[in-house]
Parts: C-alpha cells; structure tokens; sequence
C-alpha cells in the first residue's frame, strides 16, 4: 500500500484554526490529500498551510464562518479552484452549546444548531452537489465525514441543547447516506469520546472536570490523535462499502 493512500484527492476540513479541525488536516496532508482548511480565524489557518506546505503537502486556507449557510458553497467553489475537485469533505467546526435549560438563552440555542446542525447539513449537500459534478461521486471517490460526539447517544449533564445538536448531526448522516445511496456519496460520522480542546480544557482542569474524569473506566482524556485510523479509513478508497454508520471512539467512557 502506498504511504500516501491519498494521493490526488482533496479535502475540505471546516474549524481547522485549532484542535481536532487541525489535526485532521495534518492527518490527511501527510496521507497526500491536498487540504482545504476553513474557520474564522484566518490568522491560525495561514501558519498551519505553512506548515503543511513547508512538509511537501499541498494546502490553501478559506475564511469560512459556517452559520453563515450562503457562504459555504462559494468557499468550497474557492477550495475547488485552487486545489481541483472536492472528494473527501470534513464537517468538524462545532460548539459547546452547554448551559443549563432554564439558563439557556435563544441566542445560544440558535448558534449551537446554527453551526452543529445547518452547517453540517448543508456543507454536506454543497459537497454532495460538487462531487456529483465533477465526476468524483461516480468514480466511487465521495466521501462526507461528520464529527458528531458520544453525546448523540448519551445524555451529558447540562448538555442538553448540545446532545440535542450531536443526535441531529448523527440522524442527518444517516439520512443523507441512505439519499445519496445510489450517487455513491459515503456518509459517515465519527462520534468521539471526551478529548481536550480549546472547547472543554477550561472545564477539565476545575475540580469538577477532574472528578469527572475520574469516573471514566480509564481514568483519563483521550489524545487527539485516537481518530486518525478512522479519518484515514472513512475518507480511503476502500471505503466506499462504508455509508450511514456511525463510530464511537470513547476509551470506553460511555461504558
């Protein structure tokens, strides 16, 4: 097997400025994808193209704020004419959206199924709709994964609103795998465990936080890197037998 497996194909990864989104784009640059990395904060996305550049890969950053549905399809249309046909689109931007019900305010409610949820659908759809122009769909080569969480499953204390936004994200995946079944789009999500990011580090070094670890079977947070054999599989070749399932990587923390 090749140690580039990706070689010729293009990924767009969304929330790439920082934690997972990064290294997922890390991940399949050095697998041989060339890589679109999209977010808000375009200052972070410049010094990771530049050091995924300055590693032989072949990137190019694109200001992106998914809430903002209009603007995903002309930053994918920027992605594709900078770096060739779309085949492997990563639907990872995310927020917190925690808050206890009766502290939960409409703003927030609204943002987190803004970026968890629309985003999500409709970068999935803007991707669908380039694979199958191009040729990419038909030549077995789509590929939509979703970052959904282990709280599409299972209810997280004072995560109500974003439990909610994961299960969608989860239920959409399936959904859109069985619509796009034919086109031979493969939609996918992975479904991590607790890993620390910029989003939950805060909490997870509070006494709270740390007796929560605590209770996991393990007694630990997962690495950033657990996900990478998943990634890698979900957006392989081979994988186009691989649609409307969802993965679990947890270290056994929802046991």
């Amino acid at each position: 097997m090749s140690d580039k497996p990706l070689a010729g194909r293009m990924a767009v990864v969304t929330g790439a400025s920082s934690g997972l989104g990064a290294r997922f784009a890390r991940v399949l640059s050095e697998a041989g994808a060339s890589v679109a990395v999209m977010a808000r904060r375009t200052d972070r996305l410049e010094a990771l193209v530049a050091e995924l550049n300055a590693a032989s890969g072949k990137a190019a950053a694109f200001a992106l704020d998914v809430a903002d549905t209009a603007a995903i399809g002309p930053a994918l249309d920027q992605a594709e004419a900078a770096l060739g046909p779309l085949s492997i689109m990563v639907n990872n931007a995310g927020v917190g959206g925690d808050g206890m019900a009766m502290d939960m305010t409409v703003e927030t409610f609204d943002q987190t199924m803004a970026v968890n949820v629309r985003a999500v659908y409709f970068g999935a759809v803007e991707a669908a709709k380039r694979m199958i122009a191009s040729g990419v769909a038909e030549a077995g080569e789509a590929r939509i994964i979703n970052i959904a969480s282990i709280a599409a499953f299972n209810q997280l204390p004072g995560l109500t609103v974003y439990c909610a936004s994961k299960a969608a994200c989860a239920s959409l995946t399936k959904g859109l795998a069985r619509e796009w079944a034919r086109p031979r789009i493969a939609v996918n999500a992975i479904c991590p465990g607790y890993i620390e990011t910029e989003i939950n580090s805060d909490w997870f070094q509070t006494e709270g936080g740390q007796k929560q670890i605590k209770g996991f079977p393990r007694r630990r947070l997962m690495d950033e890197d657990v996900l990478d054999e998943a990634l890698l599989m979900l957006a392989g070749r081979r994988a186009h037998f691989i649609t409307g399932t969802t993965i679990t990587i947890d270290d056994g923390q929802t046991l």
